[in-house]
């Protein structure tokens, strides 16, 4: 099972979490080797408009090599790159669209059996887990839905306190991580700790929940 490096949020044009990439990058090892699953946006082509701002960024944590997965891509093929990797990084953008993506081409089996760590940013994080928290475009209502089950909890990425209420109430049914932009919750075989500053929400109360390894 891999380590999970669940990010709440970043600008990655202002490395505004670089202490939660470095603390993975260093995890992970050398040579370090990224792969990159730009697979949450709406829709798909061949150029991930923050492709290059990624690669500089990766390169100048240590990375060595930093590939994209495109979509098109075949299973085995996908299957060859995250064996020879050592870190997967998956984007923010839609988390019901990287679910699904992930579970059509068998992406998610192949986590399950990854050796590495994964950073998950925003909806890649919620992917992870068995749990994420959404809020709807339409009316602005926060709800629960299905993740890939990763990492066995629920998760709220970009945190923000306006949320509190409607969190204290599906706390009540199911306990909820919130994780601000810039902070993340590491999942390790079932064992959590935070870099930076993390809430639980649970049984109709919100707490601080901050431990380090």
């Amino acid at each position: 099972m891999p380590k999970m490096y669940l990010l709440g949020g970043e600008n990655v044009a202002l490395r505004s979490a670089q202490r939660v990439n470095e603390a993975a990058f260093q995890e992970a090892g050398k040579p370090l080797v990224v792969l990159v699953f730009p697979w949450a946006r709406a829709s798909f082509d061949r150029r991930y408009e923050k492709r290059k701002v990624l690669t500089d960024y990766f390169t100048s944590l240590g990375a060595e090599t930093v590939d994209f997965i495109e979509y098109s891509e075949g299973k085995v093929a996908i299957a060859q790159k995250i064996a020879s990797s050592k870190l997967i990084y998956l984007t923010g953008g839609l988390v019901n669209a990287l679910v699904e993506r992930l579970r059509n081409m068998q992406v998610d089996e192949m986590l399950r059996t990854y050796g590495g760590v994964i950073v998950g940013r925003s909806a890649g994080a919620l992917a992870l887990c068995r749990k994420c928290v959404v809020t709807n475009l339409g009316n602005k209502k926060v709800r629960l839905v299905d993740g890939l089950g990763l990492a066995d909890l629920s998760l709220k990425a970009h945190y923000r306190p306006e949320k509190d209420k409607a969190l204290i109430l599906l706390s009540k049914e199911e306990m909820i991580y919130a994780v601000p932009a810039c902070s993340a919750l590491v999942y390790n075989n079932g064992v959590c700790y935070t870099i930076g500053k993390v809430y639980l929400f649970e049984n109709g109360k919100k707490r601080i929940y901050n431990l380090r390894p």
